[in-house]
């Protein structure tokens, strides 16, 4: 497959050094990782698209989580890359603004039909440089393409209504303008995907885009942009209309405070994210902000464990831990308890850890060295705090990132470490008692991304997704709290940030609107 079986937040800096690994060393030189090639990697990477690409900035090498070796270097955007880029991508919007909408949305179709042409190839360099399995490298990809097909159609719908006025002979009308530039700053986890809901929604509103990636994530970002701006070229229409700039705090420091960035939308940790809207409220501006999750799922004694089991291991060890909708805390009924918790470790024990591009492989590696730590810290904390490892807790000993999938139980639902969402495969197993204490239990935590219960009691359904039930922007019922459907707008409350992304009414964060 594509020769593969042969072979933290945004805003921080990556350690640097593409001149220390020698060219030979690179794997984009490897013959086994020659398919690099078709996305038009090389060696060293500009970084910056405007219409035209470059960098004057630092070289950055990035790494393969699953054996730690160099892939390629980028080459990121200096501030006077971002400046001229911002410049070009103002421009470039007066052009796209008076693209009717229909047509803006005829060239999205055509993003997503070059990114289904390339969607094993780039789905394998995300499995390659994020570290995902394959099959959720992939999945990714086709979460921008569908996001792609879903703009289309919209791109015929956006409107506003023609209201009663109190008045005699006028009319009340609401317009639905594009807000301008809109600034895309993008985590590791999900380097493609949530590229996609912005850019794609965005563009159709009539929107130009400037995207910053993380830096760990560059090589996909050079890809990604590389395929938008053929299809940008091929009718016309200036490349800066999605431009990108690679680079570090400075770029992403310098996108929150600039006056010119008419909406920020910010994929990220809950701290780093809070500096962000602290900066773009300062200057009175708009953000979006998708930040962290401490997701819970419920079982209560009436459930159905042939779904429990299967979920609870999905929503906890896919994307190792990695996603921000992983299950962190799974409250069981006590009269499961002890069952559920025998079954979920032997479910564990049968997850085939490996090479994240090997088809067989359903569990790869973290990150980076440092989320390792962060992993190993956390356990640490966990037992110090009354808590008992019943599986995992260590280091793989192999080349790479690699970590146990964990379950942790025995302790209080209040305890500091359970209060912390740590990026990584520690589950939490809590004992409850009563439908009314873990509903409060769910909402205890800060962030209010995703949660879910499972039971068979309609009552309890709709009292859950009532007034009083999860104060969460994701609920679920009989599913994991993981995955979303680009339909639904994707979003969560209070730490998570308040933000909403791809579907249902989100379009409106990316216009302005008047009466």
């Amino acid at each position: 497959m594509l020769g593969l079986r042969c072979a933290a937040a945004a805003l921080l800096p990556l350690r640097a050094g593409a001149s220390a690994a020698a060219m030979s060393t690179l794997l984009v030189s490897q013959p086994r990782y020659a398919w690099l090639r078709e996305l038009g990697l090389q060696e060293e990477n500009p970084g910056v698209y405007n219409g035209s690409w470059g960098g004057r900035g630092q070289v950055v090498t990035t790494y393969c989580p699953a054996n730690n070796e160099p892939i390629a270097s980028v080459r990121q955007a200096s501030l006077e890359d971002y400046e001229e880029t911002v410049k070009k991508a103002k421009e470039a919007w007066k052009v796209w603004a008076d693209i009717p909408a229909p047509k803006r949305g005829e060239i999205v179709r055509q993003i997503g039909d070059a990114l289904r042409q390339k969607i094993k190839v780039l789905g394998s360099l995300v499995s390659l440089e994020m570290g995902k399995i394959f099959v959720e490298g992939v999945g990714e990809v086709q979460e921008y393409v569908d996001v792609c097909d879903y703009a289309v159609g919209l791109s015929r719908m956006i409107g506003g209504p023609i209201l009663p006025s109190e008045r005699p002979g006028h009319a009340l009308i609401e317009q639905w303008n594009p807000v301008g530039l809109v600034g895309i700053i993008t985590a590791f986890n999900f380097p493609v995907a949530v590229y996609g809901w912005n850019s794609a929604i965005a563009m159709i509103c009539g929107n130009a885009c400037l995207w910053k990636g993380a830096p760990t994530t560059s090589l996909i970002s050079v890809a990604v942009t590389k395929i938008i701006a053929k299809v940008l070229e091929d009718n016309k229409v200036p490349g800066a209309i999605c431009s990108l700039v690679c680079g570090g705090a400075d770029i992403g420091t310098a996108m929150a405070r600039d006056e010119r960035m008419d909406l920020l939308s910010f994929t990220g940790s809950t701290k780093v994210g809070k500096q962000v809207a602290l900066m773009v409220q300062e200057r009175f501006g708009r953000s979006l902000l998708e930040l962290g999750g401490n997701n819970a799922i419920i079982v209560f004694e009436d459930a159905d464990l042939n779904l429990v089991i299967p979920s609870a291991l999905f929503a906890a060890v896919g994307t190792a831990g990695q996603r921000c909708t992983t299950a962190r805390r799974l409250f069981l009924h006590e009269s499961i308890h002890d069952e559920v918790v025998t079954k979920l470790a032997k479910a564990y024990a049968q997850v085939r850890i490996g090479d994240p591009w090997d088809s067989d492989t359903l569990y790869g590696p973290l990150h980076t060295k440092e989320a390792v730590k962060m992993f190993l810290g956390a356990v640490e904390q966990a037992k110090q705090q009354g808590g008992s490892v019943i599986y995992g807790g260590k280091v793989i000993n192999r080349p790479g990132n690699y970590v146990e999938p964990t379950i942790v139980t025995g302790l209080p639902h209040n305890a500091p470490i359970v209060h912390t969402e740590t990026f990584a495969p520690i589950l939490y197993v809590l004992k409850f008692k009563e439908e009314e204490e873990v509903f409060a239990w769910n909402n205890e935590v800060k962030q209010g991304l995703s949660s879910s219960i499972f039971t068979k009691d309609l009552g309890r359904i709709f009292r859950w997704l009532g007034p009083k039930g999860s104060d969460c922007g994701i609920v679920n019922v009989n599913i994991p709290t993981s995955g979303a459907e680009i339909g639904g707008a994707f979003g969560g409350e209070k730490h998570t940030g308040g933000g909403r992304e791809s579907g249902s009414d989100s379009w409106k964060l990316y216009m302005r609107r008047s009466t």
